[in-house]
């Protein structure tokens, strides 16, 4: 961002090293250059025009400048706004900001960057009316640009009116309300501009902003050269219709009525229809040869036809109690419509702003108004010296003159009162008092305002040429003033016509036609009983005096420039009462060109801005000055004995400590509250030193926050764990209540709570829930089982298990039957039991930890179509196959893992046919069957409950169970199909081969 380029120059001219003009202003054309335009006169603020758009006033650098001391950033307008709101937040104390400088300098967008500025900074709460109020503030600049500026030779938006705003703050410092007060408006303008200049914004807005059906309203056309008070001058073009648009916008904005912007307008179309009446004598008759315009100002102002042409031809004169009517010749009347228009803007442009007061006015109580203060921002014209000026030139000039000799006052008063406040020596300053000058113009009774006020009260004919001789006569000896007749040799000056006043700006020659009539600011009371008694009611309350009697005697109207007087006095004792900041504007050249630096123009400014004084004043004695503590806060890194901070005494003793340390004892002074250093160098030494220090501190800084941050992190981390661990316990509490509520009857229940709905688990109940309805399960197991003696549960639970496999696809399967297990080694299944017993012990010896889990007889089916009587018995880790009782149970060696088990294949019906599905391609194909005849009871289930559950505990994954009439197995790495059919006249199962398959023949009473 701009802000952050290397500072060229020096920023504040008080450091110096050489107080002169040369010197001043190499600096000045070397910030200019390099884009800096604001330099520090100690708290004054020099601000060059730059002719072009900066990228220094966006929201960040309003960031930069909010709440900051002067010296803590590069100079700013923003700075200073800054210094003049936090003098009134923090001390509640009344301030203002005067900006100066001739016409062209920028003194009106200094104004407006200052109010949009405190807008920025206002309002943190966003409350609704406080926001109003500073779009109130920021959109009348845009009304008062369009009624009060104009374009001259100089300057495209020129300010031709003095405007004081005092922006209202309550105790907050929040801006709530506003007043505007305007100083001598140039209303010459309206019906005469010098060559190269235009009337005011409003009158091209009009013509080139409105649309064709406004303008026929207004009986108006677009052609600005149609109009006799716009075609004098420049009718150049700006940006009229753009400009006519946010005008009518602020309008609304500020609550202005449809009414009061149509009478405005009408008003302004008014003055141009006035201007273009004309005037024809015949013999003793005066008459209107242009009845249009007449016709057209008289609706607009809406009063009759009749009416205006005679307020414009004849004068009513009240004598003595008589009233009689007088004639104008044709230069009577031009004067009296010339006053005429210019009193209507002059009025309208006093309502316009009235009427802005009214919309910005503060509206609390009496009782809140008292804890309130106020920002005034005066913005009035600069010193104007032109190739011909007048009556105006020579207020403006007196304007600033007071304003030049307050501003000095001031400062020395600043500096001698804090040199007092410190107990520091005052030296004092050798300068140019401009009060000189002032007395030349306001004394009392000698003055040149006395003088020209006189001339206007004196009876007879008195005219411009006989003011002069009169000014010629009181002030020949003032050193200030000189004319022709006082100077024969001066050819410079006209005869009987110029006057020379020596302002502290330069010498001003002046024209004195028409200082008499303008001074006197004649206007006819025939004029203010017409518009008084308008039927447009925003008009008519626009001339109040028009409602007295014509025969009623009144006090003769204050001159302008008494007036004029009158509101610089009130002016200045203003801003007596508030704490001054200075923004001194400055132009760098007439060409309004970025690159081009003037040396002449601007070192002419310069000298009439008296910055040069202004330095000296500030580098009496000491360059620079600031509190110990902000002193000790700035500097204290570059001290072993300050840094990181002070314990040894007050922040006096520390800066003590660490300008002796540094060597510079003899080149400060200490005050009571501040230290005073005398020169420059020292200034400059500390800040290089502070500036080696900065990047090690913004690295320990780094580190510091860095490792703060981390913590902080670790803490949230913490804390958020914490919070996670209770919300998920009360989650989980919650959970378990809902549970115990829905549950709560289970034991009461047929079913012991199994049809009860089990709810959602939340996030955090997840990983428990299995958990929980593994105990649910327990228990209702429990609760089922209690009926059933402890020695029937591994029963039990076989059958559940079987029944869980076969998922009642067979109807009989041994569920009614105490189960066994090893049949073979009992007696009554197996007669040569003690044979089985002795292999199996052998078989127990080879092969340890195999206790028999199920065993019995069975036909078995092999490869080769054969079938044979044979045993097998089922493990703890597989199924093995044994030869006959005949063999003694001899161990075939045949024999699959359970683990190896793919699936097992039964019969829906009362068979005995069990398969045993392996991964090696050769099943095991078994019938039940008895010792010597078919078995009474099913086995066919209790051979599944224990091979299931057996391969549960191996592989922790369900065996699957079909059940299927036609049973596809493999025997010797072939698939063949085992179909069970029934068979008339069957007793006892067999296989039998045929074409591939396998028929399982078995009684027909076995199928199901």
């Amino acid at each position: 961002m701009a802000m952050q380029q290397r500072e060229v120059g020096v920023r504040d001219f008080v450091l110096l090293e050489q107080i002169t003009m040369d010197k001043f202003m190499e600096n000045l054309k070397k910030r200019f250059h390099s884009g800096s335009i604001y330099t520090y006169i100690g708290e004054v603020c020099v601000s060059m025009n730059p002719y072009r758009q900066i990228n220094i006033y966006g929201p960040e650098t309003i960031k930069i400048y909010k709440g900051r001391e002067l010296f803590e950033n590069p100079p700013h307008i923003y700075a200073i706004a800054d210094a003049a709101y936090k003098i009134l937040k923090q001390r509640h104390q009344d301030t203002c900001i005067l900006i100066s400088g001739e016409s062209g300098a920028g003194k009106t967008e200094a104004s407006k960057i200052i109010m949009k500025y405190i807008a920025a900074i206002t309002n943190v709460h966003g409350q609704n009316e406080i926001e109003r109020v500073k779009n109130v503030l920021i959109q009348s600049n845009s009304i008062l640009e369009t009624f009060g500026n104009a374009k001259t030779n100089r300057n495209d938006n020129s300010s031709r009116f003095g405007k004081y705003m005092d922006i209202e703050f309550d105790y907050k410092g929040d801006p709530v309300g506003g007043i505007i007060t305007n100083y001598l408006l140039e209303k010459s303008r309206v019906v005469q501009q010098q060559s190269g200049e235009r009337n005011f914004h409003c009158f091209y807005q009009l013509l080139r902003g409105a649309s064709d059906m406004e303008l026929h309203r207004y009986d108006l056309i677009k052609d600005t050269s149609r109009y006799h008070y716009m075609n004098q001058g420049s009718m150049d073009a700006l940006s009229e219709k753009s400009d006519y648009k946010s005008t009518n916008i602020a309008f609304k904005t500020l609550g202005f009525t449809n009414e009061e912007v149509q009478t405005i307008w009408s008003t302004i179309a008014a003055i141009l229809h006035l201007g273009n009446i004309e005037f024809q004598s015949n013999e003793d008759d005066l008459t209107i040869s242009n009845k249009t315009h007449l016709q057209s100002a008289s609706n607009l102002l809406q009063v009759t036809e009749n009416e205006l042409s005679n307020s414009l031809t004849k004068r009513t004169i009240a004598a003595g109690g008589n009233v009689m009517l007088k004639e104008h010749d044709a230069t009577q009347a031009e004067y009296g419509k010339d006053a005429l228009a210019k009193a209507i803007y002059d009025r309208l442009f006093t309502w316009v702003i009235s009427r802005i007061n009214r919309a910005i006015l503060f509206r609390g109580t009496k009782n809140q108004a008292r804890f309130n203060s106020v920002i005034g921002v005066l913005d009035i014209y600069g010193f104007e010296i032109f190739d011909s000026n007048s009556f105006e030139q020579f207020c403006i000039n007196y304007c600033n003159e007071k304003l030049q000799q307050l501003f000095i006052e001031l400062v020395l008063k600043q500096e001698q009162e804090e040199y007092q406040r410190e107990g520091i020596e005052w030296t004092n300053i050798e300068y140019f008092n401009n009060k000189i000058i002032c007395d030349l113009i306001e004394q009392p009774h000698k003055g040149m305002i006395a003088i020209m006020d006189e001339a206007c009260l004196s009876v007879g004919k008195v005219n411009d040429e006989t003011l002069l001789g009169a000014m010629d006569k009181n002030l020949s000896t003032h050193p200030h003033y000189s004319s022709r007749q006082l100077k024969p040799i001066d050819k410079e000056l006209q005869h009987r016509v110029d006057f020379r006043i020596t302002h502290y700006a330069g010498d001003v020659i002046y024209n004195i036609n028409g200082f008499i009539e303008k001074n006197k600011d004649t206007l006819y009371q025939d004029f203010k009983r017409l518009l008084h008694h308008s039927k447009n009611v925003n008009l008519s309350e626009m001339w109040p005096e028009g409602a007295q009697d014509i025969k009623k005697t009144t006090k003769r109207p204050l001159t302008a420039g008494t007036l004029f007087q009158r509101s610089m006095i009130d002016l200045v004792n203003t801003l007596l009462k508030k704490e001054p900041f200075y923004v001194r504007c400055i132009k760098p050249n007439d060409i309004k060109s970025a690159t081009v630096f003037d040396d002449d123009r601007v070192q002419h400014q310069v000298r009439y801005l008296g910055l040069l004084e202004n330095v000296r004043v500030r580098r009496a004695g000491f360059v620079h000055r600031q509190r110990y503590d902000k002193f000790l806060l700035r500097y204290k890194m570059i001290s072993q004995y300050t840094w990181p901070n002070f314990h040894a005494g007050s922040d006096k003793d520390g800066v003590r400590v660490l300008i002796e340390e540094k060597g510079f004892g003899n080149d400060v002074k200490y005050g009571h509250t501040k230290v005073f250093i005398r020169s420059p160098n020292t200034l400059f030494t500390l800040e290089q030193q502070r500036n080696e220090m900065i990047p090690h501190i913004v690295t320990l800084l780094q580190k510091q926050v860095r490792g703060w941050i981390a913590r902080c992190n670790y803490k949230k981390m913490l804390a958020a764990l914490a919070i996670m661990r209770a919300y998920k316990t009360y989650k989980l509490r919650f959970y378990v209540h809902d549970l115990a509520q829905r549950f709560r009857n289970a034991k009461n229940m047929r079913d012991y709570g199994r049809s009860i709905l089990w709810p959602q688990p939340p996030l955090a109940g997840r990983k428990a829930e299995p958990q929980l309805k593994r105990i649910f399960d327990n228990w209702r197991a429990f609760m089922i089982l209690r009926k059933y003696p402890r020695s029937e549960w591994q029963q039990l639970r076989l059958q559940i298990i079987a029944a869980s496999a076969m998922k009642g696809r067979r109807k009989h399967w041994g569920q009614q039957r105490k189960w066994i297990g090893d049949y073979l080694s009992n007696s009554q299944e197996n007669t040569c039991y003690q044979a089985y017993t002795n292999n199996i012990r052998n078989l127990k010896n080879v092969q340890a930890n195999n206790t028999v889990l199920f065993s019995s007889f069975a036909k078995k089916y092999n490869k080769h179509n054969k079938s044979a009587d044979r045993a097998f018995i089922v493990t703890d880790s597989g199924i093995y196959k044994l030869d006959g009782a005949k063999h003694k149970f001899k161990n075939m060696n045949r024999s699959i893992c359970i683990k190896d088990l793919t699936s097992i294949s039964i019969s829906p019906g009362l068979d005995q046919l069990v398969i045993f599905h392996s991964s090696d391609n050769n099943d095991l194909v078994f019938a039940l069957q008895g010792e010597n005849s078919q078995l009474k009871e099913d086995h066919i289930g209790e051979l599944v409950g224990v091979i299931c559950k057996k391969y549960f505990d191996i592989c922790q994954r369900d065996l699957r169970v079909d059940v299927n009439s036609t049973i596809v197995c493999r025997l010797g790495g072939k698939s063949r199909t085992i179909i069970i059919q029934g068979e008339p006249g069957v007793e006892n199962p067999n296989f039998r081969h045929t074409a591939g398959n396998i028929i399982f023949e078995v009684p027909p009473f076995y199928c199901v």
